[in-house]
């Protein structure tokens, strides 16, 4: 069974109070989506080097930790 039609069923069995808040329920859902899709397509993609200037790392980064050279 398509999750739409177990949907429309679930929502055919409820008051019409009930329906109401189940549609204002979806239309802010997909609000929601669109704004997040929208973000999404106008967010800049990055590429190679795109951190480059932007962060540091220390010349040493690779050597043996001090506190850890008991277990070495």
């Amino acid at each position: 069974m398509m999750i739409e039609t177990a949907i429309l069923k679930n929502v055919e069995k409820l008051p019409e109070s009930v329906k109401q808040a189940v549609l204002d329920y979806t239309e802010f859902l997909v609000n929601r989506y669109e704004e997040e899709a929208a973000k999404t397509e106008k967010a800049p993609r990055g590429g190679l080097g795109i951190w480059k200037g932007k962060i540091w790392m220390s010349d040493d980064f690779d050597e043996p930790l001090e506190d850890l050279k008991d277990y070495m």
